[in-house]
């Protein structure tokens, strides 16, 4: 595992792997699932994972997180840099910390909290985390105005951000008045875009951001790599090809549950046994198997 400090280099270096957590019949972790779930990544080019929302980690157990923090370290290759989650609770964060103590993971991404909180409070809380970690986090920026652009601009002044996966959905991904806020106080290089391959080109190129995050890259990390490398040339009718390639399976996700659809996806695919969905998130319908299959078949073989 890379644990180098992370550089805005570093960073544009690759799409960002967003994969989900393979686990077994009895939701036991599954450390030959998950290697060759990372495996299969790297074999496309990726060289970063960051573990949050489709390895379900809303929903990690406290007992479980530091073999899960280990079998991560093993199961990647020397060069790849890994990205665990904590959160989204304050409690769970803070005890998370602790746990990475014992680990050498050069940040976390902090999963965000939207009930029974403000503002003012989860800037606070970040911070608080941030110090008891001893390393800056990646701040994860789903819903709009989550917190202010001006409050992440100070956060990133105090040394707190290491970078920001910004990945708030809008129906028209050009107009976006909180991203232009928030690049407007932190550097481009450090804020990746969030939401996979279809608004990645107008993030790019429309704002400025460095890299993207990806799901489907799971089944197709090669394709991923080239619409980065296209995007990175300017070459963005190519990127434009490439977006549409992605667009079949990314729309089952969008339609029926993105996490859920994913999970399936890299089993379907012929990657890995993902196996059962973790709960509190139950499993796709057996009517969509089908369609999910045809998409993930169909992505995992354009070459």
């Amino acid at each position: 595992m890379d644990t180098r400090p992370i550089t805005p280099e570093r960073l544009a270096s690759s799409v960002i792997a967003v994969p989900p957590l393979a686990r077994d019949s009895l939701l036991q972790l599954s450390e030959p699932e998950n290697r060759k779930i990372a495996q299969f990544i790297e074999s496309g080019g990726v060289s970063t994972l960051l573990y949050g929302g489709n390895a379900v980690f809303y929903h990690i157990r406290p007992s479980e997180y530091a073999a899960l923090l280990g079998q991560l370290t093993e199961i990647v290759a020397e060069d790849t840099l890994v990205v665990p989650a904590v959160g989204p609770t304050y409690g769970l964060m803070m005890d998370q910390a602790t746990v990475l103590q014992d680990f050498d993971f050069p940040t976390v991404m902090v999963l965000p909290q939207t009930d029974i909180s403000d503002p003012a409070g989860r800037a606070a809380g970040i911070r608080r985390f941030a110090e008891s970690y001893g390393k800056p986090i990646v701040l994860y920026l789903k819903h709009d105005n989550w917190l202010p652009p001006e409050v992440v601009g100070k956060m990133h002044a105090s040394g707190v951000i290491s970078w920001i996966k910004y990945a708030v959905v809008r129906d028209d991904p050009s107009q976006d008045d909180y991203l232009r806020a928030v690049m407007g106080q932190v550097p481009g290089e450090i804020v990746v875009s969030g939401i996979g391959e279809q608004p990645a080109i107008v993030h790019m190129r429309d704002f400025g951001v460095g890299s993207f995050t990806s799901g489907c890259v799971c089944v197709n990390p090669a394709l991923s790599m080239r619409m980065l490398a296209s995007i990175k040339s300017s070459d963005y009718a190519a990127a434009e090809t490439i977006r549409q390639q992605f667009e079949g399976l990314e729309d089952l996700r969008n339609g029926i549950n993105p996490i859920r659809v994913l999970h399936r996806a890299v089993e379907l695919a012929g990657i890995a046994d993902t196996g059962p969905m973790m709960p509190l998130l139950g499993e796709v319908e057996i009517a969509e198997i089908a369609k999910i299959a045809e998409a993930a078949e169909t992505l995992r073989n354009i070459s």
